[in-house]
C-alpha cells in the first residue's frame, strides 16, 4: 500500500471510529433515557414503518452514488444529474406513501400509523438532498467532516427525542427524532461541503450508470426487504409489546455490528476501487482488513451473547428482559455481518456487482424458506433459521471471491478461526460469572472488566502489532506522547 493510500486510508479509518464510536455512545445515553421514559410498544409502532423508510432511502440513492465513488473522472454533470434524480424519486415516493398510509396502517391494525408514518417519511425528502454532498465527502476520503455532521446531528435530534419524551409525547418523542435527524444531517451537510446544484442534467449519465447501479439497487433492496421481514411479520400477527422487544434488540444488536461495520469495512470499498485490478495487492490488503476484522467483532459479538442478560438490564431497564433471547440469536446471526459487507465491497470494487446481487438472492431465498417452516414454531425459532442462512450466505460470498481473486477458502478460514476460538474463551468465563453472581449490575460490570482485561491480554500475545497501534492511537489522542 503506498505511503499516501496508506495515510488517507488510516485517516479514514481513525474518523470512522470516531464517528461511529461517538455516534453510539451519544445514542447510548439516548437510547437508555428513551427506554426508561417509554413503553415497548412505542418502539413497536416504530419498528412497523422502519421497512417504509428504509426502502425508499435505497430507491432514492438507486446504486449512482456508488457508481459516482467508482467512477475515476465524476464531474459535476453526474453529480447535479444524480442529485436532481434523487430529489424526482424522493418526491414520487413520499406521495405514493402518504396516500398509502392508510393501507399501512389498516395491514398492522394500528391506525395511528397513518398520521405516524406521514411525518416520519418526510425524512425521505431530506435524504435526498445530501445525499451528493455526503458522497462527495466520501470520494476524497473526508471521513472527519462525515463525523462531525453525524455527531451534530445525532446529539441534536436525541436531545429533542429525550425532551418530548419526559414531556409524554410517546411515541411521537420518537417520530419527531428521527425526522429532526435527516434534517440537520441535511443542513450541515450543506454548511461543511458548500456545494450547489447547477443547472445540468443527461439522460445519458442515467444510461452509463445504471448497467452497475441496477445490481447494486436489486441488492440493496432486497437488505431492505429481508432485514425487515421478521418486524413485519411480527407487527402482523403478534402484539405491538413482543413487536418492541424485538425492534429495541435488534437495533441493540445492529448497534455493534453496523458499528464494526461502519468502523472496520465502510470505507474499504472507497479503497478497493483504488486496487482493483491489482490482484497481488488486493488479496495483501484484503487479508490485512479481514484478520483485523476479525480480531475485533468475534471476541465482541461473542462476549455480548454471553452477557446478554446483565446488558438488557443495565441498559434498557428490567421491563426489556423479554427481549433477551431475541438479543443473544440476533448477535449470532451477526457474528460473520462484518466480513460479509468486507467480501460484498471487494467484489463490488472489482466490478462483479451481478455476482453479489446472486449472492443477496441465494441469501434471501433461504430466509424465506426458513420463515415458511418455522413461523408456526414462533420467533425464536424463525431467528436460528436466520442464523444459519445468514453463515451459509457467507461461506458464498467466500466462495465468489475465491473465483474472482483466487482467494483460497482455506486463507478466508484462516483469517477468522482464532478470533472465534478466543471469543468463546472469554465467553466461558463470563458464563461462570453468571452462575456466581446474582445481581444485573454488579454481574454486568464484573463481565464487562473481564471481558475487557482477558481480551487485551490475549490481542497483546497474537497480534502484538494491533495491540502496540491501538494503544499508540489513545495516549496520543490524551496528549500522553508527541
Amino acid at each position: 500500500m503506498s505511503d499516501n493510500l496508506k495515510g488517507k486510508m488510516i485517516g479514514a479509518v481513525t474518523w470512522s471510529s470516531i464517528d461511529r464510536f461517538g455516534q453510539q455512545a451519544v445514542q447510548f445515553v439516548i437510547g437508555m433515557i428513551l427506554a426508561r421514559l417509554l413503553s415497548p410498544s412505542d418502539f413497536g409502532l416504530m419498528g412497523m414503518v422502519a421497512v417504509f423508510s428504509a426502502l425508499s432511502f435505497v430507491l432514492i440513492e438507486s446504486g449512482f452514488g456508488l457508481a459516482l465513488v467508482r467512477k475515476k473522472d465524476a464531474n459535476e454533470t453526474d453529480f447535479n444529474t444524480v442529485f436532481y434524480f434523487n430529489i424526482g424519486v424522493s418526491v414520487f415516493l413520499y406521495l405514493v406513501l402518504f396516500f398509502t398510509a392508510p393501507l399501512i396502517a389498516q395491514y398492522f391494525n394500528q391506525p395511528l400509523l397513518t398520521s405516524l408514518s406521514r411525518i416520519i417519511f418526510l425524512s425521505i425528502l431530506f435524504n435526498a438532498f445530501y445525499l451528493i454532498p455526503f458522497i462527495k465527502l466520501g470520494i476524497i476520503l473526508d471521513f472527519k467532516t462525515i463525523a462531525k455532521v453525524n455527531l451534530i446531528s445525532t446529539g441534536i435530534s436525541g436531545a429533542i427525542g429525550v425532551l418530548l419524551a419526559y414531556l409524554n409525547w410517546g411515541v411521537w418523542a420518537l417520530a419527531c427524532q428521527q425526522v429532526c435527524y435527516h434534517f440537520l444531517r441535511m443542513v450541515s451537510f450543506y454548511l461543511f461541503v458548500k456545494w450547489k446544484p447547477s443547472w445540468l442534467f443527461s439522460f445519458s449519465v442515467i444510461r452509463e450508470f445504471w448497467k452497475f447501479s441496477i445490481n447494486i439497487l436489486g441488492t440493496s433492496v432486497l437488505n431492505v426487504l429481508f432485514n425487515n421481514l421478521f418486524v413485519f411479520l411480527i407487527g402482523k400477527y403478534y402484539s405491538t409489546k413482543q413487536t418492541g422487544y424485538y425492534s429495541q434488540s435488534n437495533k441493540l444488536s445492529e448497534t455493534f455490528n453496523f458499528s464494526f461495520q461502519a468502523i472496520l469495512v465502510g470505507s474499504t470499498y472507497n479503497l478497493f476501487t483504488q486496487i482493483q485490478h491489482d490482484d497481488e495487492r488486493f488479496r495483501r490488503i484484503f487479508r490485512e482488513i479481514a484478520n483485523k476484522v476479525s480480531v475485533v467483532t468475534f471476541p465482541v459479538m461473542i462476549s455480548l451473547i454471553a452477557m446478554a442478560k446483565p446488558l438488557i438490564f443495565t441498559l434498557l431497564g428490567a421491563k426489556w428482559l423479554p427481549s433477551e433471547h431475541y438479543f443473544q440469536l440476533l448477535c449470532v446471526a451477526s457474528l460473520f455481518g462484518p466480513l460479509y459487507t468486507l467480501n460484498i465491497n471487494a467484489l463490488n470494487a472489482r466490478g462483479e456487482s451481478k455476482n453479489t446481487l446472486i449472492i443477496e438472492i441465494i441469501k434471501k431465498s433461504l430466509t424465506i424458506g426458513v420463515v415458511i417452516f418455522s413461523f408456526q414454531y414462533g420467533i425464536e425459532t424463525m431467528l436460528c433459521g436466520y442464523a444459519a442462512s445468514n453463515f451459509i450466505a457467507y461461506a458464498i460470498s467466500a466462495w465468489f471471491l475465491k473465483k474472482s481473486l483466487t482467494h483460497y477458502l482455506k486463507h478466508q478460514f484462516e483469517d477468522f478461526v482464532k478470533s472465534v476460538l478466543v471469543g468463546l474463551g472469554i465467553a466461558g468465563v463470563l458464563y461462570l460469572e453468571g452462575i456466581i453472581i446474582s445481581n444485573n449490575y454488579l454481574l454486568f460490570s464484573c463481565q464487562l472488566i473481564s471481558a475487557a482485561g482477558i481480551y487485551l491480554l490475549v490481542i497483546q500475545q497474537i497480534q502484538p502489532a494491533l495491540f502496540e497501534s491501538g494503544k499508540k492511537f489513545i495516549l496520543e489522542k490524551l496528549g500522553k506522547v508527541n
